[in-house]
């Protein structure tokens, strides 16, 4: 599995994605029952609200070889303040209908 992992951009600077990291080389949370190596292939962030950014983001690393894009749960559950962002499902679909059905979107980590 190649990842590229899209971060909240509001909490990048209280969260340095070190628990993203440890449920992917663990094999933990979202990434439970992977069989094969996780490979990071890019970190990025949103881009800020309302998250535009985040679908040319997700092609840019599908075009330098992640066959699957997380969105990190700062952006879906709102980790660490409990804030999930309010525009996810927007930013989930416009991401699918940019970079196609056979690139796998995981909308958390851990």
């Amino acid at each position: 599995m190649k990842v590229g992992l899209i971060r909240c951009m509001q909490t990048e600077d209280m969260c340095p994605a070190t628990t993203c990291f440890k449920a992917m080389k663990n094999k933990k949370c979202a990434f439970d029952g992977v069989e094969e190596d996780i490979e990071v292939i890019g970190v990025t962030t949103c881009g800020g609200c309302p998250g535009k950014k985040a679908v040319t983001r997700a092609e840019m690393m599908v075009k330098r070889g992640a066959d699957t894009i997380v969105l990190a749960s700062c952006i879906t559950k709102g980790n660490p303040i409990g804030i999930p962002c309010p525009n996810v499902e927007q930013m989930k679909t416009a991401i699918k209908n940019r970079i196609g059905n056979d690139i796998r979107i995981i909308d958390y980590t851990h």
